[in-house]
């Protein structure tokens, strides 16, 4: 029982001078030495504000093909050139499903055939119409001359007979006055009849010369030559934040005056891109641009800004829509290229400035890390001007070092060494 005891008071003295050893030899190592931060000097000379951006090559008088306007929703794309492919006046660039508009041919042109058939059944009722009232016309005008002749005895009839003849004779001249009445209003009847089933006809021919030029204005054809340039599917059920919009394509389906393709004009570029917020005041129209296209990289452009959008976007991420007009074309040009453009918007000679990461911005405020004996200290400057890589700056001395980054959050992210992290743990 005491040589347990023992063995156990033994056992603990030893795991209490192994720890306190540990703690020994981790407060004598010395802890990892903070990184350096990265630093420069302010320099003085000639900076060269530059606004870049990075645009899409499209036609500036492009010829656009949309959806036909027709009625029943949206209708389906049964054809599609491909992306780039070079067409001429003439050729089909798009078709759309005419199964609904070819129905409505069909039924237009069989009320037309039947609107046919009712004039010809509405003439030969006429006809037959008139030819019995004519008859009776002429039957009348038979009966008055034949009375006529029966009062031409009267001289030599009694009077009662006389005054009986002339009795039929004033019948039949009665008679034949209601029968040319009755021929006349047949007549004119039998015409507005026939009027109407023409009206209809009328009617039925435009119901089918109207679906034809439906069918018709469902297969888009190109009036200029150039490249397809397909237009992206922007349907309301499509849109989700932040998702690029996929181009159409066969099966889709459009909604009644969609743009689905464009062709550019070849001899009249332009690039669209979007500016960041921060450079807009550099920007106005006339101003000339330097342009790359990607797919040309050994060729350089030039051209002018012709406009500058309205912004859109987030509060924390607004940009600007700028077109720019190329005055340089090459063959080599295509719809959708990316381009990189490049605008020198100022000059400045003999000022001060520094990298513009070393240049921080909080609560209105424009500061500096300068390095001092006794470490970074922020310095407040008046910030002149900024570009991408480059910030003008005044209130500060040329050739002072400052900091490329925040000295704070480095020191902070300094901790012990790797000895000490695994004795903690």
């Amino acid at each position: 029982m005491k040589v347990r005891i023992l063995l156990s008071l033994l056992a603990v003295l030893v795991l209490m001078g192994t720890v306190w050893g540990g703690f020994r030899v981790a407060r004598l190592m010395p802890r990892d030495p903070a990184p350096e931060v990265p630093t420069t000097r302010v320099k003085k000379g000639r900076v060269t504000i530059t606004v870049t951006a990075t645009g899409e090559l499209q036609g500036g008088n492009s010829e656009m093909l949309s959806a036909p306007m027709v009625g029943g929703g949206d209708i389906a794309v049964t054809y599609l050139r491909n992306p780039g492919e070079f067409v001429k006046p003439g050729d089909v660039i798009a078709q759309f499903d005419t199964t609904q508009q070819e129905f409505n041919l069909r039924e237009a042109e069989a009320d037309l055939a039947e609107a046919e058939q009712q004039v010809i059944k509405a003439q030969a009722d006429a006809d037959s119409t008139l030819e019995e009232s004519r008859y009776q016309k002429l039957s009348t005008a038979s009966d008055v001359k034949l009375a006529e002749l029966e009062i031409g005895k009267n001289s030599v009839l009694a009077a009662v007979t006389a005054r009986q003849n002339e009795i039929a004779v004033e019948a039949a001249k009665n008679r034949q006055q209601q029968a040319e009445h009755d021929f006349e209003n047949k007549q004119a009847g039998a015409s507005a009849g026939i009027n109407i089933q023409r009206a209809a006809v009328e009617k039925a021919k435009a119901a089918a010369e109207n679906a034809r030029r439906t069918i018709d204005s469902m297969v888009l054809k190109a009036r200029t030559e150039g490249y397809v340039n397909v237009q992206q599917n922007a349907n309301q059920n499509m849109l989700y934040y932040g998702q690029q919009l996929p181009n159409f394509q066969v099966g889709d389906t459009a909604r009644a005056g969609q743009a689905v393709a464009q062709i550019p004009d070849m001899g009249n570029w332009e690039i669209s891109a979007r500016i960041p917020e921060r450079d807009r005041g550099y920007l106005q129209p006339g101003q000339s641009v330097t342009i790359r296209v990607a797919a040309i990289p050994a060729q350089e452009l030039k051209g002018h800004v012709k406009v500058v959008g309205a912004a859109t976007g987030s509060a924390w991420d607004r940009s600007f829509e700028c077109r720019i007009r190329l005055d340089d074309t090459t063959p080599q040009l295509r719809p959708g290229m990316t381009s990189n453009i490049s605008i020198i918007v100022e000059s400045l000679n003999d000022v001060l400035w520094v990298p513009s990461q070393a240049l921080f911005e909080n609560d209105g405020r424009s500061f500096l890390y300068v390095r001092t004996k006794d470490g970074f200290v922020s310095r407040d400057v008046q910030l002149v001007r900024r570009g991408e890589s480059q910030a003008v700056v005044s209130g500060i001395n040329e050739g002072e070092q400052v900091a490329l980054s925040n000295p704070d959050q480095q020191n902070k992210s300094a901790g012990p060494s790797s000895v000490m992290k695994a004795l903690q743990k």
